[in-house]
């Protein structure tokens, strides 16, 4: 079989890759050792935030009292939200299916390994064996949860990101190592549920990539959930020969050494780059990752990559404009260059975060002369109402020219705020323009005008 165009994992770079190259003329290919939709649709970002909104909803109901409201025996099934989750996620990935069929897309069930000649192996369930051609071939194969060495993830006692999904018991108690996005949102989730949490973190502060301002902000709110936080801190050793499991924390303290039922690994994650072929063609990596050029070209012609195994934000909406880039490129439309620093990232435990641009702090190790606002939900009408007051919006402005530099919020709904930052920085817009552009009362959305208005000295609600 001959294909202009084979790729290989169908996840949000690879599926999407697959769609845009189709309209766009070509006859493709799209090989998936699992499921379509790939880690993202099927244990990763779906699925997880159906986790969050029954643990929003529960948590809701928990609080009725606060809008006025009367309920009794409020309770949880655990086995039914995840069931929800897993429903969710299936539903999505025959919507991926539906989407394949519609732009004539073959789908190729197996493990595909690339070969010298622009070819692909896929070995299917059956061991059968099938050789395809293309002239072009984007590996998009994604990344798993990584582990630490003294501590390989059992799927029992000692759990990845997938399995946290899964699980057949709630724990009593949890151990979380790592405070970014998969760690506090995990978090989030099963203390909700009623799990004991606890995080280690090893940077001073949790969610270490977010703006100081927001850390401590979300720190607050872990804080106020119960949830145990451990900064400066690392795991240094893990006893599971008991019944549940031992972890040694070292912290400025001293060690101290923490029991929990289980322990989730979300220190980061591994690019699945491994026996698919890279050495037998010669593609060049470096530091877990395949190098590219801003085309997402590998050293050899003809093979590309994209998605986690590239370096860049391993982010699934990032993976999906490198795949539609790649595929423009090829076609010969000559699309602009993806610029990385304008790309949003959303953590959805509760508050939000969601943040673009530089910090504070690298704004001004850029040398930048700051204007800064900042509004808190809680001078928000709509967020009072809603009963949401936690959090704010903060801006970072460029004195001089009138730059959106960054953009940082935390509150209910932020991950749908943050597009207009983006859109804003995209099109350097100033902050007179953000500011004089009308935006609608009462809306969470105002809190980024009034934040923009406090930077210039124009601020009203506050």
């Amino acid at each position: 079989m001959n294909y202009d165009i084979i790729i290989i994992g169908s996840g949000p770079g690879g599926y999407v890759t697959a769609i845009r190259a189709s309209q766009l003329g070509f006859k493709v290919a799209i090989v998936e050792k699992e499921n379509l939709g790939g880690i993202c649709l099927n244990w990763g970002c779906i699925p997880t935030k159906a986790l969050l909104k029954s643990a929003q909803v529960y948590d809701y109901m928990k609080h009725v009292d606060a809008y006025g409201l009367k309920a009794k025996e409020i309770d949880k099934d655990f086995d039914a939200i995840i069931k929800r989750s897993r429903n969710v996620a299936d539903g999505m990935s025959k919507g991926v299916q539906f989407l394949m069929k519609k732009n004539k897309i073959d789908v190729i069930n197996g493990f595909g390994t690339i070969k010298p000649g622009k070819k692909v192996e896929v070995t299917d369930a059956d061991n059968k064996v099938t050789e395809y051609s293309a002239d072009h071939i984007i590996i998009a194969t994604g990344a798993r949860s990584r582990e630490l060495p003294f501590m390989p993830i059992d799927g029992k006692k000692i759990i990845g990101y997938r399995k946290a999904m899964t699980l057949e018991k709630q724990p009593e108690k949890m151990i979380i190592i790592g405070s970014g996005a998969i760690g506090v949102e995990f978090a989030y989730f099963y203390n909700a549920m009623g799990t004991q949490v606890t995080i280690v973190e090893f940077m001073p502060n949790v969610v270490p990539l977010e703006d100081l301002d927001v850390s401590k902000q979300f720190n607050r709110s872990l804080k106020k959930a119960k949830i145990k936080v451990m900064t400066s801190s690392s795991v240094t050793a893990v006893d599971t020969s008991g019944k549940g499991v031992k972890a040694t924390v070292k912290t400025k303290k001293g060690e101290e050494v923490l029991e929990a039922d289980i322990i989730l690994s979300a220190v980061g994650i591994k690019s699945n780059i491994e026996n698919i072929g890279l050495e037998e063609v010669g593609i060049v990596t470096d530091k877990d990752k395949i190098l590219v050029n801003e085309n997402y070209q590998t050293n050899i012609p003809g093979y590309y990559a994209i998605g986690d195994v590239v370096p860049g934000p391993a982010l699934a909406h990032v993976a999906s404009a490198e795949g539609i880039t790649c595929v423009e490129n090829i076609a010969g439309l000559i699309p602009e260059p993806i610029d990385y620093e304008n790309v949003p990232g959303c953590t959805y435990a509760t508050p939000e975060i969601a943040s673009v641009g530089y910090t504070e702090i690298q704004a001004k190790e850029k040398g930048y002369d700051l204007k800064i606002g900042k509004f808190p939900f809680s001078a928000s009408g709509k967020a009072k109402a809603a009963g949401t007051p936690e959090g704010f919006v903060k801006v970072i402005f460029d004195a001089k020219y009138g730059e959106l530099l960054g953009c940082h919020m935390i509150g209910a709904g932020v991950t749908d705020m943050i597009a207009e930052a983006v859109v804003a920085r995209k099109l350097e817009a100033t902050g007179h323009e953000i500011l004089k552009a009308i935006h609608p009362h009462p809306t969470m959305s105002e809190a980024m005008m009034e934040a923009v208005a406090d930077a210039y000295d124009e601020v009203i609600h506050l």
